[in-house]
């Protein structure tokens, strides 16, 4: 069996890494299993993109598309064309993606106009907002795929809700197979807060990148301001820099939004294992990313989520997660009230991978 596997962003490359490890398991059991990586250049920023591949074993793409950013059409449309050259050329028995990002869906489309099954890790998710390109992609996706392998119980409940039952299975979360399988390999905490002047559970870590933050002025302003109105000398907020949240700072003149107060301390993005010791030192951490939400939740850190809505309801609902949106006050309203809160029961055991791997063997195209 041959299977196409289609990446171009940070938290595909951390899922892809704990399934491409089971499928190298399950070759060694004498399984005839080809994995083909296709890596559209999505995120090509090196401590975005490359990284991945050299700590966290990913294996290296047979292609690479080289996209970049840009408009959402254009970014879609030029992966469209290239991955459906890929897979006339490869004729692969599925095709593999994950999560919500424009790679996702080109992939997803283009398989599924050559009538290669569609294979999607994450499925049902929803935020119920429409405005949110990642709603618009995960929606589609789950709509031509035929196996639909969600991380819970809610993520099903949504996939019924819209009709889709057929090849809908829970194999709980690869990302906490991801939070498992590097927090072994990742360096001593010692050592990676030494490297950025840190103090373990004394400093707060940020992350802001979604387009509905960064596109709109009023909202970075607000969430910028609150992040320059936490920080403290005794407990400063680290805010390694996305591509787009820079350039867009740039573009608009808003520079100044980051020298309010010394003590938030911008970097350029991180490596992704110096990032789980981050998160796991941090005393909470502020973020609109989905991914860092549930790795918040992992390390057991309260986490306070810069979006209006979000697709990991069971995070909030076990008190582990506020919604604070971009206001300024909501989100210091936020911080001042965190807590951690209950278990959550619904994200596996740490064998997702292992049952992604399973199940696509057990569907032969």
């Amino acid at each position: 069996m041959k299977v196409v596997t289609v990446v171009g962003a940070r938290p595909q490359f951390v899922k892809a890494a704990t399934v491409s490890a089971a499928i190298v398991a399950a070759q060694a059991r004498g399984v005839a299993l080809e994995e083909v990586m296709v890596h559209t250049g999505q995120h090509y920023d090196p401590n975005m993109s490359q990284v991945f591949f050299d700590q966290l074993q990913v294996p290296r793409p047979k292609y690479n598309l080289a996209v970049g950013s840009g408009a959402h059409g254009a970014m879609t449309g030029k992966m469209l064309g290239a991955v459906e050259q890929i897979l006339v050329d490869e004729k692969p028995d599925w095709l593999l993606v994950y999560g919500d990002t424009n790679s996702t869906l080109a992939g997803a489309l283009a398989a599924a106009k050559l009538h290669v099954p569609v294979c999607h890790v994450e499925a049902g998710l929803r935020s119920f907002d429409k405005r949110m390109p990642e709603e618009v992609n995960r929606i589609l996706t789950d709509h031509v795929s035929e196996l639909l392998l969600c991380p819970t119980h809610a993520a099903i409940a949504n996939l019924k809700s819209e009709g889709v039952s057929r090849g809908v299975h829970h194999v709980g979360d690869v990302m906490y197979d991801a939070a498992l399988m590097f927090a072994k390999v990742a360096g001593p905490a010692a050592d990676v807060l030494a490297r950025y002047g840190l103090r373990a559970k004394s400093f707060l870590l940020a992350t802001v990148h979604r387009a509905e933050n960064t596109d709109d002025p009023a909202r970075l302003d607000g969430i910028l301001t609150a992040l320059a109105n936490l920080a403290t000398s005794a407990c400063p907020v680290f805010l390694p820099l996305h591509p787009r949240t820079r350039a867009t700072l740039q573009s608009r003149g808003l520079q100044a939004l980051l020298e309010r107060n010394p003590a938030l301390l911008t970097v350029e993005p991180i490596p992704f294992l110096d990032m789980i010791v981050l998160e796991q030192q941090a005393k909470l951490i502020l973020t609109d990313s989905g991914g860092v939400q549930k790795e918040a939740y992992f390390q057991r850190v309260p986490c306070i989520t810069l979006r209006d809505e979000t697709e990991w309801v069971e995070t909030v609902e076990a008190g582990w997660n506020q919604l604070a949106g971009a206001d300024r006050a909501r989100i210091e309203q936020a911080v001042a009230k965190a807590s951690p809160g209950r278990a959550i029961d619904e994200y596996g055991a740490g064998n997702a991978a292992e049952r992604v791997v399973e199940l696509l063997l057990a569907r032969p195209a």
